[in-house]
């Protein structure tokens, strides 16, 4: 059975890793975690801890980590798709059928019509054709000859012997696939069809990429090309019927643009009337078993088959065609629909730093806006969002036309991130050269932030990022010394340099928390840590604030915590919010790394090296990534 990323997540979010643990392992409150003895290995001292916020467990003592799936299937030795259909029934999301299980993809077949032998008349392009009797395969539409024609029997001889075929069931997927062929198999013979791409400036080759076609303006050519597919074209949405009853296809003269999902399968097809007179221009096939448009994104196929790197969500169908004839591959578009939570997540999938392109205009604003506040929840510690406002009259094929490639790159590398456009917004609408001007977009942006998820940094980063831009004064300095080094130096240890991030920015210990796992008790920074753990949910939400509290906090280690200050001088390194974030980061998994080799030299256990590798491994990759997106 395969299970989609997307509904393992879901699954993973809607339970409780306290409560599901909790049932097995009896778990005490510490501080931030939850802690009990390791049900993997023998211990009397609890070192098993619960993280409810990460849904996550670690164990202090053979390494035994993972989320709710892991634990399940490490406590009962069971496999992946036994302890998925278990959460399944307790959080009430449906897992996909089995593959064998195809009831919902098939409709039933009518049975064939009496097979016809040649006509009496032939054209020339028919005379050395081969009779096909089954209209789902044909190289050539074989109603070629009479369509948008009255059907006349009189011109037919039946053949002899013909027996009618029995109903058969068939699947929507390769009813798809034969109408997508169709499409494209028409559009040769309309000359309108074929100057309106023309005029857009797709090259044959795009158009046979992209399989783009042309739906024929006869109110019932799907009937007459699939007569025996005529109930799955109805589940499809292709055929529609009247008031009166009577059937007609949805799409007609219109040029056609196959739409597929992750695995290159055609689930359904967007059409562009010809004349700019019909309304709606555009017409997407409806929702179906095999199509959800709030979960697809036009485009994700092709830019994954072509390795996109960088992603690019814009408005249309065309645009995202135009930027990919021009060499940008990581265009996508949604299928008539505004963005949402799905489409956003889909492309942070892809890559953790997406950009979103707007139209100039009021509508383009409206809609950024709207973007700006689905986004919000999703920006978890590393996602990054930029805001591509293109120029006034242009959407992306137009700009790249009249500007060329490398001014449209040039502009969307200049995108502004999240940060700038937020505070661009809100300094048009506030005078913020006012005090009364920034207390206002301040109260705008604690209502934003809100919407941030309270785990990570970014929260606290962008406030931070806002109070600099405003110019806020801070009122407390750390008393360093005026010669202390402004470099790492070799004499200072890395562990100094973490205490002293996480003593002028206490809300950075969502990076080093990890380390608790892996770090010797007895190092300051470990001791540092603990006391984290314990009092961090209590922090004033203040910075400064919240220094004073830790200092407090940690007074015990006064004369330790005095030296590195002055030693470090991490406040001159970190006054950028960006940069105290990116050093945390940095820092914690050098350190992460340190540790877990030191504990790699002398395991207890097979279980904790088997465990111990697997980590690495893991942190290993992350920081590959890390450099190579530096």
């Amino acid at each position: 059975m395969a299970i989609p990323q997307h509904t393992i997540d879901q699954i993973l979010d809607r339970t409780d890793i306290v409560d599901l643990i909790g049932q097995r392992v009896k778990l005490k409150k510490t501080g931030r975690t939850y802690s009990g003895c390791c049900p993997f290995h023998q211990e009397k001292s609890p070192s098993f801890h619960v993280y409810r916020d990460k849904q996550y467990y670690h164990c202090f003592g053979c390494q035994a980590n993972g989320n709710a799936i892991r634990f399940l299937m490490d406590i009962d030795s069971r496999n992946f798709v036994d302890v998925m259909k278990d959460l399944s029934s307790q959080t009430g999301i449906e897992l996909p059928k089995d593959n064998h299980d195809n009831k919902r993809l098939a409709y039933k077949r009518e049975s064939a019509k009496p097979v016809v032998a040649t006509p009496k008349v032939e054209t020339k392009a028919q005379e050395n054709a081969p009779v096909q009797a089954d209209t789902n395969n044909f190289e050539t539409d074989p109603f070629e000859a009479f369509q948008y024609q009255e059907f006349d029997p009189s011109q037919f001889d039946l053949a002899e012997n013909a027996e009618p075929s029995f109903s058969q069931e068939g699947n929507l997927y390769d009813l798809l696939e034969n109408v997508a062929q169709f499409y494209e198999r028409q559009l040769p013979n309309s000359k309108s069809a074929q100057k309106y791409f023309k005029h857009r400036g797709l090259s044959q080759e795009t158009l046979q990429f992209w399989r783009l076609g042309y739906a024929p303006e006869d109110w019932q050519h799907l009937e007459k090309a699939f007569p025996q597919d005529i109930e799955g074209l109805k589940l499809l949405g292709l055929i529609r019927s009247s008031d009166s009853g009577r059937d007609f296809d949805l799409l007609r003269d219109r040029v056609i643009f196959p739409i597929r999902d992750a695995k290159g399968r055609v689930v359904g097809f967007g059409g562009r009337a010809l004349n700019d007179e019909i309304k709606p221009k555009y017409i997407n096939s409806p929702d179906s078993e095999v199509f959800h448009k709030n979960q697809l994104l036009y485009g994700l196929y092709e830019g994954r088959k072509q390795r996109a790197q960088d992603w690019l969500m814009v408005e249309g169908y065309m645009d995202v065609i135009a930027l990919q004839q021009y060499g940008i591959h990581g265009a996508v578009a949604t299928l008539g629909t505004a963005s949402n939570t799905e489409h956003l997540n889909i492309l942070f999938k892809q890559n953790s730093r997406i950009t979103i392109a707007f139209d100039g205009d009021a509508a383009g604003q409206k809609a950024a806006k709207r973007t700006l506040e689905i986004a919000l929840p999703l920006l978890n510690d590393g996602r990054e969002l930029k805001f591509f406002v293109l120029p006034k009259e242009h959407d992306p094929d137009s700009l790249i036309r009249r500007e060329g490639i490398e001014t449209f790159k040039k502009l969307w590398d200049q995108a502004p991130l999240l940060s700038d456009f937020v505070f661009a917004l809100l300094s048009q609408q506030f005078d913020v050269t006012s005090p009364e001007g920034k207390s206002q977009v301040m109260a705008e942006l604690n209502q934003l932030t809100e919407l941030l998820p309270k785990q990570g940094s970014y929260r606290y980063l962008l406030r931070q990022f806002f109070r600099e831009k405003l110019g806020f004064n801070k009122k407390w300095q750390a008393q360093v010394s005026l010669d202390a080094s402004l470099s790492f130096n070799i004499r200072t240890k890395d562990e100094d340099f973490a205490v002293a991030i996480l003593m002028n920015h206490p809300f950075l210990y969502i990076h080093f928390e990890n380390l608790r796992a892996v770090i010797p008790q007895e190092e300051l920074l470990a001791q540092v840590l603990n006391t984290f753990d314990k009092v961090f949910d209590e922090l004033p939400d203040d910075q400064e604030l919240a220094t004073y509290y830790m200092l407090g906090a940690c007074s015990r280690f006064h004369q330790e915590l005095s030296d590195i200050m002055q030693r470090t001088n991490i406040q001159a390194l970190t006054q950028a919010p960006e940069m105290a974030d990116k050093l945390a980061s940095e820092y914690a998994l050098a350190l992460q790394e340190k540790y877990l080799k030191q504990k790699l030299k002398a395991p207890l256990s097979l279980i904790e090296s088997r465990n111990l590798r697997q980590q690495l491994n893991e942190l290993t990759k992350k920081i590959g990534l890390r450099l190579l997106h530096s």
